[in-house]
């Protein structure tokens, strides 16, 4: 499975801002997708995360308001985030849990991260 990251970019403090998340390939189900962040200097760390079932988890640590939400038919996550602050700033991963068909091994993918600044 691939992920392909859309979004991302320069806002100021208070604005919205949505990243999308598209998976690709064959032969595969999707368990669960999800977005994680690393701001500089920082380790890496859960955004938000939604499953299969519509089951969403949050990070601790997200300053924004966030809304993580799936479009299974196009197996897309979308992040939507508002009142972004400075601290919000960081390169975005998407990642998905999957298995091939028939198959209960799980695997995993990460997108190649995009970066969300938030400046004045």
């Amino acid at each position: 499975v691939q992920l392909q990251a859309f979004g991302g970019g320069l806002v100021q403090p208070g604005d919205s801002l949505r990243l999308s998340c598209a998976a690709s390939g064959s032969g595969f189900i999707i368990n669960d997708m999800g977005w994680y962040r690393q701001p500089p200097g920082k380790q890496r760390e859960l955004v938000a995360r939604v499953s299969s079932g519509g089951t969403t988890h949050y990070g601790d640590s997200v300053q924004a308001l966030s809304i993580v939400s799936w479009d299974n038919a196009k197996n897309t996550v979308l992040l939507q985030m508002s009142s972004l602050k400075p601290q919000d700033t960081a390169v975005y991963y998407c990642n998905a849990r999957w298995r091939y068909y028939g198959h209960t091994y799980e695997l995993e993918s990460w997108g190649q991260g995009t970066l969300v600044t938030v400046s004045s």
